[in-house]
């Protein structure tokens, strides 16, 4: 049975107890930074910070109920190419899901990283969590979300991705800060998921615990988000049936790509929207006018979202950080959402669940898809 050990939690603080551990983490020598979002500017936005100096991980806030963006692309970074030392990432479960994916494009590595997952109870847009802390210190706004039961805090309420994510739970992590379920103003259980995550486990000397509700806790918490996911699909759904309807779903789109830069698994180094296919003349321009009456501009823009949808559906976690990142509050997390789900039952396959799979259409299935051959025959 894998290691489940106990991070005592002084003064009521859980924030303070996890950056005692990561600093412990930090102390092993074959261990050369931590990769944890940190508030660096008092009370900001808690941003993924590559920490290698233990005093600096005095800001760091993990529990933070804040998603600034999804660190699987930079721990691609960090890890294409032998960066010498191993790294510590401490990721959401979508953040695992997603730098999977990419590892299995060759677009990172799992050589050199050990990840700390963490039971994620979800988390307010980047706006929202200003409102979400108020006045408050930012930690201690963070000790107040994992004491309510209810997300919704100061009229604002969780992303529409967390509340509708039915992994809540990491996996194809080393080593697991078990959240759910704990009462974590007395301690928070950790326990190791691999090999090398209980070898440098075991090296800190914690005590041992025995794991509580967390499973109850987390079969009710998927239960919920299933339910709401459902209805958002079938909403959706309803909402884009055709090109017209979705043509009014994205016409807010003003072609910044925010969303395809907020996007984890969106790797390509040269995408063709920024290429000169997309740059027309102004005759061209004037013509489709004519022909219509009228043109929206600027262009592409349902063309854009087509062929990223097509690109990248297999691979989608549904962290939503497109919808994050969207300047006019466009719910692309929903669409995308909804027909990624349609793309993975297709091919059976689930972004992230194991380095064993291979992504769809990158290898040849002799016998796929036979029900949509035998039809086309």
């Amino acid at each position: 049975m894998a290691t489940i050990a106990k991070i005592q939690v002084e003064n009521n603080n859980p924030v303070l107890a996890v950056q005692e551990f990561l600093r412990g983490l930090l102390k092993d020598e074959s261990v050369g930074g931590v990769l944890v979002p940190v508030h660096l500017f008092g009370n900001g936005l808690p941003m993924p910070t590559l920490v290698t100096a233990p005093d600096m991980l005095s800001g760091a806030d993990p529990l933070a109920p804040a998603y600034a963006m999804n660190s699987a692309k930079l721990l691609s970074r960090l890890t294409r190419g032998r960066p010498g030392e191993r790294i510590v990432a401490v990721l959401r479960p979508c953040e695992i899901r997603a730098f999977v994916e990419l590892v299995k494009l060759n677009q990172g590595s799992l050589d050199d990283v050990i990840i700390v997952g963490v039971d994620c109870k979800g988390a307010y847009s980047n706006t929202d969590y200003k409102t979400f802390v108020g006045e408050r210190d930012s930690m201690e706004a963070s000790m107040d979300f994992h004491a309510q039961e209810n997300g919704s805090v100061n009229g604002v309420d969780l992303t529409s991705a967390c509340k509708s994510c039915e992994f809540p739970a990491p996996e194809n992590a080393d080593i697991i800060l078990a959240l759910a379920g704990a009462d974590l103003k007395q301690a928070i259980p950790v326990m190791a998921d691999s090999a090398r995550g209980e070898a440098l486990l075991n090296t800190m000397g914690l005590p041992d615990m025995i794991l509580g509700e967390r499973n109850q806790v987390l079969e009710k918490l998927i239960a919920e988000r299933i339910q709401y996911r459902d209805a958002m699909f079938e909403k959706t759904t309803a909402q884009t049936g055709n090109l017209t309807d979705l043509a009014g779903y994205f016409s807010g789109c003003v072609n910044c790509y925010n969303c395809r830069v907020a996007c984890p698994v969106c790797y390509c180094k040269e995408c063709v929207f920024n290429t000169d296919v997309f740059e027309h003349k102004p005759w061209q321009y004037l013509g489709w006018a004519k022909s219509k009456g009228g043109l929206k501009m600027p262009t592409d823009t349902v063309f854009f979202h087509l062929t990223r949808m097509v690109h990248m559906s297999t691979a989608c976690v549904g962290c939503g950080q497109c919808s994050n990142a969207c300047p006019n509050d466009i719910p692309v997390m929903k669409l995308f959402r909804t027909v990624a789900a349609r793309t993975q039952q297709s091919f059976e396959y689930l972004p992230g669940r194991s380095l064993d799979e291979s992504p769809p259409l990158s290898v040849f299935k002799e016998n796929e898809f036979q029900d949509t051959v035998s039809h086309m025959a």
